[in-house]
């Protein structure tokens, strides 16, 4: 083959080189997939209004907007939005998306591990949190999530949506960039984790305080797995716990 036939066309753009995101890149991928999820859920409840409100009271209005089977079912097709964002940022950086993440299956043995871990982790919380007299009654009939419809959508979002999305970003994407910034893996752990806590502002310090050590014992699956899928399972496990141990729903 002539030198002629391998040359590159003029104008065209050299394939990428594959490449890991830096802390900024990171953290900047990272706000736009959390601004896309936030939108695509918004847009969804609104798309999901009444044709007639425009005759409603506002008080009617924030009545349907405030829906829980509304704002959970947003919440689930937002969810593959957000993870298309984090698809189309890595295939431009020449990764492959599910190397780039860790979507790698864990073992049996790594995952009966996780589950011991993960219910001792519960048992001690619940411990310390009694002791610590933080315990409170419950103050109404019961959680609510809008019948029987309402608490399947709330249980697809704890304990399977919130999961993939939270850890892809969080132990998935945020984590393999910061692990290998400046950072280091400690380093990603830690601040994923702050972050982590911070993003359920839902919450007071108390609750945070231990999402924040969730989150710590979450990054330290994702470094010895090297599996993303093994934080699913563990998040996945410790919500559905609170699902069971919480309610009543109505």
């Amino acid at each position: 083959m002539s030198e002629l036939e391998n040359a590159r066309p003029l104008g065209a753009d050299p394939s990428p080189q594959p490449r890991t995101f830096d802390f900024f890149e990171t953290l900047l991928v990272a706000l736009i997939t959390y601004a896309v999820f936030l939108f695509a859920a918004q847009l969804t409840i609104i798309l999901s209004l009444p044709a007639f409100m425009n005759g409603l009271s506002s008080e009617q209005v924030e009545l349907l907007w405030k829906q829980p089977h509304r704002q959970g079912a947003a919440v689930i097709f937002a969810t593959p939005v957000a993870i298309a964002v984090l698809w189309v940022a890595i295939r431009r950086a020449g990764r492959e998306f599910t190397e780039y993440l860790a979507l790698n299956w864990p073992s049996r043995d790594d995952i009966v591990s996780v589950l011991g871990i993960m219910t001792i982790f519960l048992t001690v919380e619940a411990f310390v949190t009694i002791k610590l007299g933080l315990t409170r009654p419950q103050t109404s009939s019961g959680f609510e999530v809008g019948g029987a419809t309402g608490l399947i959508i709330f249980a697809v979002i704890i304990c399977l949506t919130a999961p993939i999305v939270e850890e892809f970003v969080f132990r998935g994407f945020m984590f393999r960039g910061w692990s290998q910034s400046f950072l280091r893996p400690i380093g990603a752990i830690l601040l994923t984790s702050v972050l982590w806590a911070v993003l359920h502002s839902q919450y007071g310090w108390y609750e945070r305080s231990w999402i924040f050590v969730e989150g710590l014992v979450l990054g330290y699956f994702r470094l010895r797995s090297n599996s993303t899928w093994l934080t699913v399972v563990a998040h996945s496990a410790m919500n559905m716990a609170v699902l069971f141990l919480g309610g009543p729903y109505v």
